[in-house]
């Protein structure tokens, strides 16, 4: 790339073609423009459209009231303390209302604080697994069948699909992934978290890490794993319906923390 950026384009198309000429590097891992629009005005009406309120109660599901401001937040297009602000004046005199939003932002500076006195070392496990194996016993490379969606369950590749094509999972389904990819392949967390990274547009080795390794069980008390129930009742099942694999995630938490884990 030589001279600055062209900033002027007549199809959404043409500024496509004209990123994938100039960032060469790039394009030969990830050629798809996501379908976010970036900027400060388009960060501004998604931020008017908050509901605070609702995604307490609905964020865990799919279809829930869930912001999609991260991406804004991650490039300093917007600021934990105006997204808190807008939030702050829909409740008006009910705070509580605004408990769980306000929880999710607080987490988000969390790591953010950790990421500053630790730095790099958000690449290194925090602690020993909790899941009885050891370090050792995870794989070093994300499988390919995981990073090209072609694992035949239609949850996961549905979840790499919508990674690798528009740069932006929902938080349930991160975790899934993660814990699909920890527990279940037995692949080291890092791996995941680079993959992640490579696609995420809201991706920093802050939130990212720390979350990967919260799952993983080396920044927190325990394994987070899930089962077919957890994913069909957040999901409304639109993943198990046409799904033709045998399940690996049936069963009752007991039956699956004995067929994961040594301990649990």
């Amino acid at each position: 790339m030589t001279g600055p950026l062209r900033t002027s384009f007549a199809t959404r198309e043409e500024l496509a073609e004209y990123l994938r000429s100039e960032f060469r590097t790039a394009t030969a891992r990830d050629s798809f423009l996501s379908p976010f629009e970036g900027g400060r005005p388009a960060a501004l009406l998604r931020l008017a459209a908050i509901d605070p309120e609702r995604y307490g109660r609905t964020r865990n599901h799919l279809e829930g009231a869930v912001t999609r401001l991260s991406p804004y937040l991650r490039h300093g297009v917007l600021s934990l303390a105006e997204v808190w602000r807008r939030a702050r004046s829909l409740v008006g005199d009910r705070p509580k209302a605004a408990s769980k939003f306000a929880s999710e932002l607080a987490w988000r500076d969390y790591w953010q604080r950790l990421y500053e006195q630790w730095g790099e070392g958000v690449w290194h496990d925090r602690e020993a697994y909790k899941t009885g194996w050891q370090a050792d016993d995870y794989g070093m490379n994300l499988p390919s069948d995981i990073e090209q969606g072609q694992t035949g369950l239609a949850c996961m590749d549905a979840f790499s699909e919508e990674l690798r094509q528009i740069g932006y999972l929902h938080n349930h389904s991160r975790m899934w992934m993660a814990a699909y990819i920890v527990h279940w392949r037995r692949v080291r967390w890092q791996a995941g978290a680079r993959w992640f990274l490579t696609h995420l547009l809201d991706g920093d080795p802050a939130s990212n890490n720390l979350s990967w390794q919260w799952v993983a069980s080396t920044f927190s008390h325990k394994p987070y794993f899930f089962n077919r129930e957890n994913l069909e009742k957040y999901t409304a099942g639109r993943y198990c319906r046409q799904c033709r694999a045998a399940c690996p995630f049936e069963g009752s938490y007991d039956e699956l923390g004995q067929s994961l884990f040594r301990i649990i």
